[in-house]
């Protein structure tokens, strides 16, 4: 069954004055129908308003839409019986990550029939080659990437990027493409690795990718990184705006030493939270990028 939201209009107002309205606001609901006094309870609670004298909700309609908050229990990963939920995309030999930057090689350096005439009969390898820039697949980036003095890969700190309780942070169906610090209130950050969910991975080696994909505003990198957010994860083709030269969201959070993993895919499957992140790229100094098999564990229960 598709997810369902509840889109309403609301009027709260205060005993001692004043009020509050919201208009096409928009809630996940379980089953088909949500009653006015539900929603003027959510109102209520989530806001975490005190002093309310009366909630009227106007407008009210039920849409299919998918879940921002939070996923069903049904989702695939829990349904296949699996806590693992793999997040990277394949790198493949041709394919490009980003617009300009060569695609990989992949080839033998070593061919299994080569290989027979150094073993004994029977007796076979294959050694693989890969040529390609860091920024190649689902990748990583350190603060060397932006900053000389920043660390690199050699200096990435394991409890950043491993085994790190992580959340995810819905913004699909975004009218605009500009993600602002608006989206994040409403999460805990501090110690988590923020992974953002656009949906833009349903373009991946499409054309459509490299043109006019969301991304993060500076307010929004300033809010991530003045609330403690360990790391940031986004599964669009840039964590910034690609429009001009600048680059105020690499800028801000890897000064402040938080690690991007850019081109992430399938956060569907996630819950909002209850898993554990992991993005680990090899141990290699002297450079500031490079691809990692980004993937989560599901909590138990989750």
């Amino acid at each position: 069954m598709a997810d369902l939201r509840v889109c309403f209009d609301f009027d709260v107002r205060f005993a001692n004055g004043g009020g509050l309205q919201g208009q096409d606001f928009r809630l996940d609901i379980q089953g088909h129908g949500i009653s006015d006094q539900a929603l003027a309870e959510y109102i209520i609670a989530d806001l975490s308003l005190l002093m309310v004298s009366d909630v009227k909700i106007t407008n009210k309609k039920v849409i299919a839409e998918p879940h921002k908050r939070s996923r069903p229990a049904e989702s695939s990963a829990i349904e296949r019986g699996s806590r693992f939920v793999d997040l990277s995309h394949t790198i493949e030999g041709g394919m490009v990550t980003y617009k300009g930057l060569p695609a990989p090689l992949v080839c033998d350096h070593l061919s299994r029939l080569q290989s027979r005439a150094s073993y004994a009969p029977g007796t076979e390898f294959q050694i693989g080659r890969i040529e390609m820039v860091g920024n190649t697949g689902t990748y990583l980036d350190t603060p060397f990437h932006r900053f000389k003095d920043g660390y690199d890969l050699n200096g990435l700190a394991l409890d950043r990027i491993s085994d790190v309780p992580a959340t995810v942070v819905r913004v699909t169906g975004a009218q605009g493409r500009a993600i602002d610090w608006t989206h994040f209130p409403a999460t805990p950050l501090r110690d988590m690795a923020v992974l953002v969910q656009t949906g833009w991975d349903l373009h991946w080696r499409t054309d459509a990718y490299f043109e006019g994909h969301p991304y993060l505003t500076q307010a929004a990198a300033e809010y991530l990184r003045d609330n403690g957010a360990l790391l940031v994860g986004i599964d669009s083709y840039n964590i910034d705006c690609t429009d001009g030269g600048d680059r105020p969201v690499h800028t801000t959070l890897l000064e402040a030493g938080i690690p991007i993993v850019e081109h992430l895919t399938n956060l569907e499957a996630l819950p909002a939270s209850g898993f554990r992140f992991f993005a680990t790229p090899p141990k290699i100094a002297g450079m500031g990028t490079f691809p990692v098999r980004a993937h989560a564990i599901l909590n138990a229960g989750s």
